[in-house]
């Protein structure tokens, strides 16, 4: 199979974003298993450039195949179906370009080759299942609050004062202070969440596993597997975990090299999407947390 560039772009945003978020050793572990032999470490490529190269490497060959029956792989979807579906659906309106169309059958992942460019009209319902980031940003939340969420009172009063200067941040133009800040009390109201529910966090199937197979302690949980996990738990919904990737990483972003190396320079845009996770995150644990409880 030999895809064009709009559609191999496409798969890179469903490798790097839609399907999970890929950090950089997420995205070396995933192009290893189709034969690259490589490690992470300084001086790696921006993650779009990286995924971008992968794939025109491999465009044409068999582990293109094996590529995409491992990003749609269901058993990565098994608490969600619905969104191997959606991205399913959402990857074929391009590959019908290149006069492909892939389906699940079941657990199975297959290929179909057409005869022509066939464009389907795409239902209301899918319409709203993706939403914008337009419609993301212009939510409003009202009564929003942390001391709802139900954490220990010390850590309620620390994360208060930080949403305080989250604000003096934006207003001052300080993005990527912003960010950290942000970041920071995102990860710090999922722990908090997590330690008073730790059977759920622990048995969750994206909990993060060490090389034996072990759950890790929650110190070594990164932002991107308390959110990974969360939506799992339906404490947060997709919107927060797809508009979440400028988030992810944001410990890597205090080491300037790192900084450098992965090319971020977020700007006031940015960090008012971060902002704006953060709010809805507080919006939708508040709601949610009785799924849990």
């Amino acid at each position: 199979m030999i895809l064009q560039t709009k559609t191999l772009e496409k798969l890179r945003q469903i490798i790097n974003e839609e399907s999970e978020y890929r950090s950089g050793p997420k995205l070396v572990e995933f192009f290893g298993k189709l034969g690259f032999k490589e490690t992470y470490g300084q001086g790696f490529p921006s993650r779009w450039k990286y995924t971008d190269e992968k794939l025109s490497q491999i465009n044409g060959t068999p582990a293109l195949d094996k590529c995409i029956k491992e990003v749609f792989a269901v058993v990565n979807f098994a608490n969600d179906i619905s969104l191997v579906d959606n991205l399913i659906a959402d990857f074929n309106k391009i590959l019908t370009f290149d006069k492909w169309k892939i389906k699940r059958e079941h657990s199975e992942i297959v290929f179909q080759k057409l005869d022509k460019v066939i464009i389907e009209a795409q239902t209301p319902q899918a319409k709203t299942q993706d939403i914008k980031e337009e419609d993301f940003l212009n939510q409003e939340f009202k009564d929003l609050s942390i001391d709802k969420i139900g954490l220990d009172g010390s850590v309620t009063e620390v994360l208060n004062y930080r949403f305080a200067e989250i604000k003096i941040c934006l207003e001052r133009d300080a993005p990527l202070s912003a960010i950290f800040l942000i970041g920071s009390s995102l990860e710090g109201i999922l722990l908090g969440v997590a330690l008073k529910n730790i059977k759920q966090f622990n048995q969750a199937n994206s909990s993060p596993k060490d090389k034996e197979g072990k759950v890790k302690q929650f110190p070594s949980w990164t932002l991107s597997n308390f959110i990974d996990v969360a939506f799992e738990l339906k404490l947060l919904n997709q919107d927060v975990k797809k508009f979440s990737h400028s988030l992810r990483d944001f410990r890597n972003y205090i080491h300037p090299y790192e900084q450098m190396s992965s090319n971020f320079q977020p700007d006031k845009h940015t960090a008012k999407i971060c902002w704006q996770v953060l709010r809805a995150g507080i919006f939708q644990l508040t709601k949610n947390r009785i799924a849990i409880s």
